[in-house]
């Protein structure tokens, strides 16, 4: 079963999202830029994979379609941990973490997609066995920057059945709201490296007080989970959506600083490393992982299928907003807080071919 070829497709998907769309990213967000990977063998399996590309698709794009496809063309498509380890190895000198390892998680989710079809199971069977067929989601509301508008969406939320909220607010005026509509639910607080340590350790002591059940990244740099333990004070801390690769993983979770680790699928190296990184988890307790998981494509399904496997049930993150299509067809979305792993072989669904042909930009 060999390559035969490699198609990189661009998609601009807008959502509404309730805010202003500032706050989080270097300008205005208001769409899904999505980077698919097609691959297709020489016996017409097709696999589909996700890199991440939120403000960065021409660059991951230009590393998939100049670098990396030209090495892979003719390669066994069912080893996808091998090609994982290769082009890790013959891309080093061009950076090993960051735009080259978004790329190549595109590659490794399409062939771990092609594996498990040629194989007529669901991915989960391939990497672990599943443990369940349905996970808890929980609502990322956006940063809204308004106390109000905030807490209007968790009682929102709360409504429609999540029993989990994540906020990205970052000041005590606009989370503080919040804790009066959750009606029960448990609140999370990602803060995207915004606070002094100084800062974070105060609004830490008050977070945790409020019963808040995990912070996220509360300090820059993200990589550093020493600073995060030092600002726990017995608050459960979250992070790990910006490192890549199991290498990275490896020393947070075995300091045993953060509580609870967020590889993403599509940035740390695609189900491969997500493979080593669970492995590494479940070898140091009491870490449980909790998959970063914002995307509306293979990336969606791909983390689904890893939760369908990990022995402590994960939560599932839902971005809370309302795309202008879904990429599927079934979109296996949050049903009163939880949502069904798709059962169908490989990543379990296909994606629609009227939605990719309207929201295409090449």
């Amino acid at each position: 079963m060999k390559i035969a070829d490699i198609q990189v497709i661009r998609l601009d998907i807008p959502f509404e999202d309730g805010g202003t769309g500032l706050g989080m990213t270097p300008s205005s967000w208001n769409q899904c830029d999505m980077v698919l990977v097609k691959i297709t063998t020489d016996s017409g399996i097709v696999g589909w994979g996700e890199a991440f590309s939120y403000f960065c698709a021409r660059p991951v794009m230009a590393m998939l379609e100049d670098t990396v496809i030209p090495m892979l063309i003719g390669q066994d498509a069912g080893d996808p941990q091998a090609i994982s380890q290769m082009l890790q190895r013959r891309l080093c000198l061009f950076g090993r973490y960051g735009i080259t390892i978004f790329a190549l998680s595109g590659i490794d989710i399409a062939l771990w997609d092609i594996k498990a079809k040629a194989a007529g199971v669901p991915l989960a069977q391939l990497i672990g066995g599943a443990r369940r067929d349905s996970v808890a989601a929980y609502a990322s509301l956006v940063r809204y920057g308004d106390g109000a508008v905030a807490a209007a969406f968790t009682a929102k939320a709360r409504a429609e059945g999540y029993d989990f909220i994540k906020l990205h607010e970052v000041t005590r005026e606009a989370i503080g709201p919040c804790f009066d509509r959750l009606d029960g639910a448990r609140i999370m607080i990602d803060v995207n490296c915004n606070w002094s340590e100084a800062e974070a350790r105060d609004m830490a002591a008050w977070l945790r007080e409020r019963g808040t059940f995990w912070l996220e990244e509360p300090t820059f740099p993200p990589e550093d989970h020493a600073q995060m333990d030092r600002i726990a004070q017995g608050l459960a801390i979250s992070g790990g959506e910006n490192l890549c690769t199991s290498w990275q993983f490896e020393g947070m979770i075995r300091s045993g600083d953060v509580r609870y680790p967020q590889p993403s699928v599509t940035k740390v190296g695609g189900i491969s490393e997500m493979i080593r990184i669970a492995a590494l988890a479940a070898e140091n307790p009491p870490a449980q992982l909790m998959p970063h998981s914002p995307y509306f494509g293979p990336g969606y399904l791909a983390t689904l299928q890893v939760c369908a496997t990990l022995p402590d049930a994960p939560l599932f993150e839902f971005l809370y907003v309302e795309p202008d299509a879904w990429l599927y067809r079934d979109m296996p979305l949050p049903q009163a807080g939880r949502v069904a792993i798709p059962q169908g072989p490989g990543l379990g669904l296909e994606p629609a071919p009227e939605i990719i042909a309207r929201y295409r930009r090449d």
